[in-house]
Formats: C-alpha cells, sequence, structure tokens
C-alpha cells in the first residue's frame, strides 16, 4: 500500500531515489546488452540467465512461492506476459535505435486503454480515448520515416518494441487482476517469465538463424552477466521499495524518467538519433503517459 500522504519527507525522498534507480537500471541496460552482444552473447541469452539468477534468488528466500501457481492460473498468463515484455525491450535496445525504441515501448499506456476493457471490465471513457489518439499519433509518426511509404514497423526492431510494450502493458493489467495473490508469487511469475520464454525465444531464433548459440563460457562475458544480474536485482529492490511507499500516480511519473535516461545516454554513446520526427512523435507519446498519470490521480482523489 502506499503511503505517501504520511510519509515522513526523507522516506519519500528515499523512495524516489529508489524509483529513479529502477528507472535508470531500465534505461541505460541497452548498453551492457550491447557489450555481451559484442562478446558473442545474445540479448536473449544473457536475459534468460540473468533471469535464472533471479529466479534462484528468490527461490532460496522464498522456497514455496511456487505453490500458488496451481491457486491462479493468471500466474501462468503473467509469465507469459512478463517474458515477452523482456524478450522485446532487451532485445529491441540491442539491435535497434535506442531512442526509437524506447518511445514504441512506451505506447503502453494506449495498450492499457484497449486492454483495461475486456480483462478488467473498465469501459474507456472520452479521456481515455483521446490519450489513445495521441499516443497513436505520436507512434505513427515515429515509424513514418522517409524510407518507409506507410508508418507501420518496418524493422525487427520497431516491431519487438512495440511487442514488447503491448505484453507491458498485459503485465500490468495481470497484475492489478492479481491483487489478492502474494507478492513473491507475482515476481516468480515474471522472473521465471524472464528465463523461460528468452530461453524458448533463443532456441526458436537459432532455428531461423535469428539468434547464435550461447558461446564457450569465459571469465570476460560471465562477469558482464554476473554484473548486470545484480544491477537488474537492486533495480527491482528499488520498484518494489518505492512503489510500496508513495502513490501509484506518482510512481509512475518518476518512471517515465527511464525514457529520459535512455533517450540521454543513447544519444551521447552514438546509439540513437533525435530528429524532429522522433522528437515530436515522442511528445505525443510522452504527452499521452503524463495524462494517463494524471487521470489516474485524479480519479484515485475522489474515491
Amino acid at each position: 500500500m502506499a503511503v505517501e500522504p504520511g510519509a515522513p519527507g526523507k522516506v519519500r525522498a528515499l523512495a524516489a531515489l529508489a524509483l529513479l534507480l529502477n528507472a535508470f537500471t531500465w534505461g541505460v541496460s541497452w548498453w551492457p546488452f550491447r557489450q555481451l552482444q559484442d562478446q558473442g552473447v545474445h540479448p536473449l541469452w544473457s536475459t534468460a540467465l540473468i533471469y535464472c539468477f533471479a529466479l534462484v534468488c528468490l527461490l532460496a528466500l522464498r522456497t514455496g512461492a511456487w505453490r500458488a501457481f496451481g491457486q491462479h492460473a493468471g500466474l501462468w498468463v503473467l509469465l507469459v506476459a512478463a517474458g515477452l515484455t523482456n524478450v522485446g525491450f532487451n532485445w529491441a535496445v540491442t539491435v535497434g535505435d535506442v531512442v526509437r525504441v524506447v518511445l514504441l515501448f512506451y505506447l503502453m499506456p494506449a495498450w492499457v486503454v484497449l486492454l483495461a476493457w475486456p480483462l478488467l471490465g473498465e469501459r474507456p471513457t472520452s479521456a481515455s480515448l483521446l490519450r489513445l489518439a495521441l499516443a497513436l499519433a505520436g507512434v505513427l509518426v515515429v515509424l513514418k520515416t522517409p524510407d518507409s511509404p506507410w508508418p507501420w514497423p518496418h524493422t525487427l526492431a520497431d516491431g519487438l518494441a512495440v511487442m514488447g510494450g503491448f505484453a507491458f502493458a498485459l503485465t500490468n493489467i495481470l497484475l492489478r487482476r492479481l491483487q489478492g495473490v502474494p507478492t513473491t508469487a507475482c515476481m516468480l511469475a515474471m522472473f521465471g517469465g524472464g528465463a523461460l520464454m528468452a530461453a524458448l525465444a533463443a532456441l526458436l531464433g537459432m532455428q531461423y538463424g535469428l539468434v547464435g548459440s550461447l558461446p564457450a563460457p569465459t571469465q570476460s562475458w560471465l562477469t558482464w552477466v554476473g554484473v548486470l544480474s545484480v544491477f537488474f536485482l537492486v533495480g527491482n529492490v528499488g520498484l518494489q521499495y518505492g512503489a510500496a511507499r508513495l502513490s501509484a500516480s506518482t510512481t509512475s511519473i518518476i518512471m517515465l524518467s527511464e525514457v529520459v535516461f535512455a533517450s540521454t545516454s543513447a544519444v551521447l554513446l552514438g546509439a540513437g538519433e533525435l530528429n524532429l520526427r522522433v522528437v515530436l512523435g515522442g511528445s505525443l507519446i510522452f504527452l499521452a503517459a503524463i495524462l494517463s498519470t494524471v487521470s489516474f490521480r485524479a480519479a484515485t482523489s475522489g474515491t
């Protein structure tokens, strides 16, 4: 439960810093994934190894967390959705323009509007449809390049980013449906999904020549995997700490800083490009996300 209103200022500040740590972790994760790619470790294999490590750590601390899977079928769906989120995002930021990928991934608020109706029974309002239109307009602007006649994903990275954003929206919807399920069981589903779906996607990709086999272990790339695993675990702890102490709307706004971290680091390191089209489309997507957060704050304050 969020405790922002009554929490001391130092607690709120620490919670905000913890969320910023998580946003920073995801925002710059493209760089270590590319370092591993340069050493022959495909991002799908990296993702599988990272989440296997997280899975082992979680099961060591909560040995009985897996029992909830027999009682809540939705956990299996969460496993697939969370796994596809990681497959889409981690692969896309490794092979595509990072700025473009992150913006397409953050089409997520638009997908939430579409998914909330059939899965949560929340009919779209005029305000939510406006946010949907803004987000879709933004993604069309980003996708319409001089080389493409239609604003449609025309590269592997584009398709993975859109798919990952859709899976991320589904993950958030499922977490709301599973509010009564123990947190450790949901974390197990998400970690397990990251490991299982990435491994399956890697094996399938090998059949079509899209993914290379996992190279022989070396101290260099194993060290990168170990550091990245700890990096993601610390980031996840930051998310759990911050989200439990700040309101959902405040959490959402802070987490949008991931776009800033990713875009800035990518432009500075030459892995992304900022042009007028990307800035304009990204602004529309970002505005839709901000309006979604403001709408949530207004709805919760009125209940």
